[in-house]
């Protein structure tokens, strides 16, 4: 089975990973494509029980399209305290949408949710848009980056093979206040353009990969105060069950890499990047 930007999602799941000591966020996450179920169904209840018995006690549910959005807030809504959503149409899915503007106003209505902090999963994305689509996608980018400041929510990034461009065009709208590189995937060079502009740089199991090694440069150098942490699932699964079906609990794996990276204790950066994102996405409550 694949979804509708054509990932596998037909996987096995990956065994569970000893137990952190400080509990830490899943900053990114689309639950649906693992429960396939309602928002409020006991199967999302299952992936946070699980989650939360390795310490991984609460999870940002990011939206890609407006139908998907729609069940983030609702998810967000049934799991009070432990679930909060981003809204968004994803840069694969901006070029593509019948009546883009009618869809982003309807993001941009689901952005006003109290339960709703963030606006994402937006961005660009030159490995899967053909260049002939790629303004409608810068587009759509720039309107999602005035939602966020109109909102007063995070932004939220994807950006894959377009780093000058995303980082252009930030500079170009000015980006809002709190402003996050999900599943960073730039360079030592970028990071520290990104560090300096005051982003946070959100960490999935790609930092873990063998092929990745200035990811892993990139991350030496992001002060814990702009780190976070992420699994993106149920995609990029960390070492060593690259391949598997990833999931909330597998955020100790991806954590412990990361310390070791950084020549940090684990218990650290957990508390860091649960700081952090509780500074960016306020109370779960």
């Amino acid at each position: 089975m694949t979804d509708r930007h054509n990932r596998d999602i037909e996987r096995v799941a990956a065994p569970l990973p000893e137990p952190l000591e400080e509990t830490t966020i899943d900053s990114h996450c689309h639950m649906e494509l693992i429960a396939k179920a309602s928002a409020d169904d006991a199967a999302v209840g299952v992936i946070l029980d699980v989650a939360k018995s390795v310490g991984i006690d609460r999870v940002v549910q990011i939206g890609y399209d407006l139908e998907q959005s729609k069940w983030s807030v609702a998810c967000a809504t049934a799991w009070p305290g432990k679930v909060l959503a981003a809204v968004a149409l994803h840069p694969n899915e901006a070029p593509v949408v019948k009546n883009l503007e009618e869809q982003l106003t309807e993001i941009e209505k689901l952005a006003a949710d109290p339960r709703v902090r963030g606006v994402g999963e937006t961005g660009l994305d030159f490995y899967r848009t053909e260049p002939a689509l790629r303004a409608k996608q810068e587009d759509s980018f720039r309107a999602h980056i005035e939602i966020a400041k109109r909102k007063n929510k995070a932004l939220i990034i994807h950006d894959r093979d377009s780093h000058s461009d995303v980082l252009r065009v930030l500079r170009e709208v000015g980006a809002p206040t709190k402003t996050i590189f999900h599943c960073f995937s730039g360079d030592r060079e970028m990071a520290e353009e990104c560090i300096s502009a005051g982003y946070f740089l959100s960490f999935a199991g790609t930092v873990t990969f063998k092929n990745a090694p200035e990811l892993r440069e990139a991350l030496k150098i992001t002060p814990l105060s702009q780190m976070l942490v992420e699994t993106d699932a149920p995609f990029l699964a960390p070492m060593p069950h690259r391949g598997s079906l990833n999931f909330p609990a597998q955020i100790p794996n991806t954590l412990r890499f990361m310390a070791e990276v950084v020549e940090r204790n684990v218990n650290e950066l957990a508390i860091a990047t649960r700081e952090n994102a509780l500074s960016i996405f306020g109370s779960f409550d």
